[in-house]
């Protein structure tokens, strides 16, 4: 059996095995696809940094003013708090928008399997993984979305 340093899949036929890759256009769209996810991600992240930013400053001024042992602290260790507040809002909110963007896409492609099976199924075929790609192609051609092939 050969390695690849790349993802790939083994299809076993007949004693032989087969690499399976995907196509340039799918690769692409699996491409584009992370790419909005990161864009979703990191905008997200800023937004939540900004948000916790302020509330850590506030904490912070408040804690000062009111409690006179927190007054004697450095300044340094002040900032080390409200960068921690900052991280903090980073990191939840981007995870957040993540795990949403991909619960949604996944609903998605759980909706679209779903009509694939069912269109497929009153042809009289079977649903197979094959059929389904080759019902997903269809839909997406241009000459189902009414343009003309180039």
């Amino acid at each position: 059996m050969f390695w690849f340093p790349f993802r790939t899949t083994y299809r076993i036929s007949h004693g032989r095995v087969s690499l399976a890759m995907s196509t340039t256009a799918q690769r692409l769209q699996r491409r584009q696809e992370a790419d909005h996810a990161y864009e979703l991600q990191k905008r997200a992240g800023l937004i939540g940094a900004t948000k916790y930013t302020g509330i850590g400053a506030a904490v912070v001024t408040a804690v000062h003013f009111a409690w006179p042992g927190f007054r004697r602290q450095t300044l340094a260790f002040k900032a080390f708090l409200v960068s921690g507040f900052t991280i903090f809002g980073l990191v939840t909110w981007a995870d957040h928008a993540l795990l949403s963007h991909e619960s949604d896409k996944r609903e998605a492609d759980s909706q679209l399997r779903i009509s694939a099976r069912r269109e497929i199924a009153r042809k009289g075929m079977i649903p197979t993984e094959t059929a389904i790609a080759k019902w997903k192609a269809e839909r997406n051609s241009p000459s189902q979305q009414g343009e003309r092939p180039r």
